[in-house]
């Protein structure tokens, strides 16, 4: 980039200040995955929904997803022995919002299973990993909070559920290209 160029984007930056209404949108250009991150306390599972999730490392085995400073699952779930990130399917967006919502139960009427080790796994889903904290990252308002994998598995035939704009979207079946 031209020293020009980068001169006037910085003039730009400061005079326009970023506000979070105007990052969440543009932010919402980008689709991504929705999961559920969740573990046993006390017996009962405990969940919430994350769209902040992506592959990290090969070697060692990390993916990673990022939690809201003003979240009050996360406290309950960070120092879980193991914790279960569930990839939703497009089928579950009933369950997301479940899962995302501030009051109630999140897992009524979910079908759900517990690991030995008291990781929660959300059932028919596109994946699962069953994982254990490796490190947070503080990042502004957010953690930074890498995951890693203990076992995992997918089934390819369960089509993720994708958060697009802040809407929930499917992918579409035999994309064509066009010339």
């Amino acid at each position: 980039m031209s020293a020009s160029r980068a001169q006037c984007l910085e003039k730009r930056t400061e005079r326009h200040s970023l506000h979070p209404t105007d990052l969440r949108k543009v932010f919402g250009t980008f689709p991504t995955g929705v999961t559920a991150v969740a573990a046993l306390v006390d017996g009962r599972p405990v969940g919430l929904a994350a769209s902040s999730f992506t592959s990290v490392s090969l070697d060692p085995p990390l993916i990673s997803v990022c939690v809201a400073h003003s979240s009050t699952t996360w406290p309950v779930l960070r120092d879980r022995a193991r914790l279960g990130v569930s990839v939703l399917g497009a089928h579950q967006e009933r369950a997301c919002r479940r899962l995302a919502a501030r009051e109630g139960d999140r897992f009524a009427g979910l079908d759900w299973r517990a690991t030995r080790d008291g990781a929660v796994l959300i059932e028919d889903t596109s994946a699962w990993f069953d994982c254990t904290v490796e490190r947070h990252i503080e990042a502004g308002d957010h953690d930074i909070v890498l995951l890693r994998i203990h076992e995992l598995d997918a089934d390819h035939g369960v089509p993720p559920l994708v958060f697009h704009a802040g809407g929930f979207r499917r992918l579409e079946e035999n994309v064509r290209e066009s010339l």
